[in-house]
């Protein structure tokens, strides 16, 4: 299961990077943040090299995300991605993902997607894109009549509302890309981006929330 691979952590970085030379910079990030996980998103040509860069990190968490196609799957694959997110559900990239053994988590927005999810075997779901189809009060509603279903709401998640959404057991992780959002990768602002990744955690673990009220 892909929540398995994500293991502890709740949030995702998404990241769009079109430069491989500054994978390594991100990728010590977001270790030294806290959050040692990243999608890494199919919207580049040189996607799948970024993804291969950061996946040589033991100590890192790589996915694939925006993966449309079987063939895209096996690119993922080939690069060293541990799990495959799509922002809508293609029945082609589950059985592909399947015969790889890779988790594989498809976007869905509506009850008919969950069916069909299922339908496929899954029970983990991503939710998008979440704020514009109605945020957690829709995934509340489609939890309500699909209980077995865990969600991974991503699309305009923020710093301020990730908790929220993680707060309510439905929610198994969200996907943002708020810390690693594309100026401060395009600007090398690698300080900035620990920081915000290591505020993510704090903001998000229930024993530092309690610690800091």
């Amino acid at each position: 299961m892909a929540t398995d691979v994500l293991g502890a952590h709740r949030i995702v970085p998404v990241v769009v990077l079109d430069d491989v030379t500054r994978a390594d910079d991100l990728g010590a990030a977001l270790v030294a943040g806290g959050l040692p996980v990243a999608e890494v998103t199919f919207r580049t040509p040189d996607a799948a090299a970024v993804l291969g860069r950061l996946a040589e990190r033991a100590d890192l968490v790589v996915g694939a995300g925006t993966v449309l196609t079987a063939e895209q799957v096996d690119r993922a694959h080939g690069a060293g991605a541990r799990f495959v997110v799509s922002p809508g559900l293609s029945a082609d990239v589950v059985r592909r993902c399947r015969e790889l053994g890779l988790p594989v988590i498809p976007g869905v927005c509506t009850a008919t997607e969950i069916m069909q999810a299922l339908s496929l075997g899954l029970d983990t779901v991503k939710f998008f894109p979440a704020e514009a189809y109605g945020g957690l009060g829709t995934i509340k509603a489609l939890f309500a009549a699909f209980p077995q279903v865990r969600f991974m709401p991503t699309g305009g998640i923020t710093a301020a509302s990730a908790p929220v959404y993680l707060a309510h057991p439905a929610v198994v992780a969200v996907g943002g890309s708020w810390m690693v959002a594309p100026d401060l990768l395009a600007a090398g602002q690698w300080d900035e981006v620990a920081a915000r990744c290591a505020a993510a955690v704090r903001s998000t673990t229930p024993d530092l929330q309690g610690a800091s009220a």
